[in-house]
C-alpha cells in the first residue's frame, strides 16, 4: 500500500538534508571525517559544532570567547585542547573559574597528577596524602601545598602590588609561568602562559572561589595582622573584568563591524559571565546591540531544572544575550566534555586555517576608552547617575 501523498505542499523542506547513508568506518578515517560522518541525536550535534567552528568561527572579523567550567585542566586539556586552540588563533578571551587556573599552575611548575581510578577508598586516600579529583590523583604535599608555596612568592611580588582585575592578574602570573615553561624545557603546558604569549585575556568571575583566590586572602590576613597592609596592595576588584569583558563585545560589534561567538564548554558562572557582557552593555549601560552571533554549548545539565548551566541558546536570547536573529546558527550538545572538546579541536584545526592572533590584552587601554565614549553618549540616565554619585 502507498502512503504517498503527490500533493503535500511544504513537504520538501523537511527533506533538505544530507541522506542518512554514511561511509564505513576504516583504518584510514580521519577525525574531519569521523566527525563528518556522524548523522543524528548529539553525534550530529557534535557535527554541526564542528561546522559552525569551520564555517563561522574561522572568519577573521568574528570574536570567539571560550569559557571553561569543570574540572578539564586537571584532566589535562590544557596541553591537549586549550592552547593548541589559542595557538591556533580560534580563541581571543577566555572565562574560566578559579580553580581551573589553579590546577593548570601545576603544569608550570612541573608537579604531577596521575591517572587514577573513582573505585577507591577515599579515607585511605586521606591517611596516605592522597588527593582525588574522580580518577585523578596527585599528591596533597608535593603538589597542592607545594603550589601554595610558590603561589604566595609569587604573589608577593612587586608587579602584583595594587588593585586589578583578575584579567591583569593572570597576565603577570600568565609571563612568570611563561618563563618556566623555557627555563625547564616542559613545552606548552600551561593556558595561562600561553594566554601572556598569545595576547589572550583570561577573567575569572569569581576570584575568591579557587585556591588562588584564598591564597591571596590568606596573605592580606597576615599582612593585617602584622600591620603590613601599606606594603600587600593586592585586590581583585570584579567590576573592572565586568567592563574589561564587555569592552572586548562592544568593540568587536560597534567599533570593527564584526561578529562574535562564544565556546560554552560546561555552564556554570565563567559561562554567564561570557554572556552577560550583552546584557551589560544594553541593560546597564543602555548600548543598543542585539547580542552574541554565534553559540556552541557543550554541556551534560538538562534544560528543565532551570539552570543556567543546561539553558540553551534560544533562552539566552530573551535575555539579549544571544541574536534573536541568528538561533540557527547556534548548536547544543549534550556531552561530555572531555571527549567532545577534544575532538572539536582536532576538527577545527585540521579543517580551518590558523587565524591571525587579536591580541586583545594588548588593546585593553583602547577598548575601555571606546566603551566609556559609548556609554557617555548612548545613555540617558549618565547625568542622573552622575548626580547621585555627587551626592555621596
Amino acid at each position: 500500500m502507498k502512503h504517498d501523498k503527490p500533493n503535500c505542499p511544504g513537504k520538501a523542506k523537511y527533506l533538505q538534508g544530507k541522506r542518512i547513508l554514511p561511509t564505513p568506518t576504516s583504518k584510514d578515517t580521519s577525525i574531519v571525517s569521523l566527525i563528518d560522518n556522524m548523522d543524528a541525536y548529539n553525534g550530529g550535534r557534535l557535527r554541526a559544532a564542528c561546522h559552525l567552528l569551520r564555517d563561522r568561527y574561522s572568519k577573521d572579523d568574528v570574536t570567539v570567547g571560550l569559557s571553561l567550567a569543570g574540572a578539564l585542566t586537571p584532566a589535562g586539556l590544557g596541553p591537549s585542547t586549550i592552547i593548541p586552540l589559542m595557538n591556533h588563533g580560534f580563541v581571543d578571551w577566555i572565562t574560566a573559574t578559579g580553580a581551573n587556573m589553579y590546577h593548570d599552575i601545576h603544569y608550570a611548575f612541573d608537579l604531577p597528577m596521575f591517572r587514577g581510578t573513582h573505585n577507591v577508598d577515599d579515607a585511605d586516600l586521606k591517611a596516605k596524602g592522597v588527593t582525588r579529583i574522580y580518577d585523578i590523583l596527585f599528591d596533597y604535599e608535593d603538589v597542592l601545598m607545594e603550589t601554595d608555596r610558590r603561589l604566595r612568592e609569587i604573589l608577593c611580588r612587586p608587579e602584583f602590588q595594587k588593585e586589578m582585575g583578575t584579567r591583569e592578574c593572570y597576565h603577570h602570573l600568565g609571563k612568570i609561568l611563561s618563563e618556566l615553561e623555557q627555563k625547564n624545557n616542559l613545552g606548552q603546558v600551561s593556558i595561562l602562559a600561553a594566554a601572556f604569549r598569545n595576547g589572550i585575556p583570561v577573567f575569572t568571575s569569581s576570584p575568591g572561589d579557587s585556591t588562588i583566590g584564598m591564597n591571596v586572602a590568606g596573605i592580606e590576613l597576615l599582612a593585617e595582622a602584622s600591620g603590613l597592609l601599606d606594603k600587600f596592595k593586592l585586590k581583585i576588584n570584579p567590576s573592572i573584568d565586568v567592563n574589561d569583558s564587555t569592552a572586548i563585545i562592544l568593540n568587536a560589534k560597534r567599533y570593527e563591524n564584526g561578529k562574535t561567538g562564544v565556546i560554552l564548554i560546561g555552564g556554570g558562572s565563567p559561562k554567564n559571565f561570557m554572556l552577560q557582557t550583552e546584557p551589560q552593555i544594553q541593560e546597564v549601560l543602555m548600548i543598543p546591540e542585539v547580542g552574541q552571533d554565534y553559540d556552541i554549548n557543550i554541556t551534560d545539565a538538562r534544560p528543565d531544572t532551570g539552570g543556567l548551566s543546561g539553558a540553551p541558546p534560544s533562552e539566552a536570547a530573551s535575555w539579549g544575550k544571544i541574536d534573536p536573529t541568528k538561533l540557527e546558527e547556534t548548536v547544543t550538545a549534550y556531552l561530555d566534555v572531555t571527549v567532545a572538546f577534544p575532538l572539536m579541536a582536532a576538527y577545527a584545526i585540521q579543517a580551518a586555517k590558523p587565524k591571525k592572533l587579536k591580541r586583545l590584552y594588548d588593546r585593553a587601554d583602547e577598548l575601555h576608552k571606546k566603551l566609556i565614549k559609548s556609554y557617555l553618549e548612548n545613555n540617558k540616565e549618565v547625568e542622573k547617575l552622575k548626580a547621585l554619585i555627587k551626592k555621596l
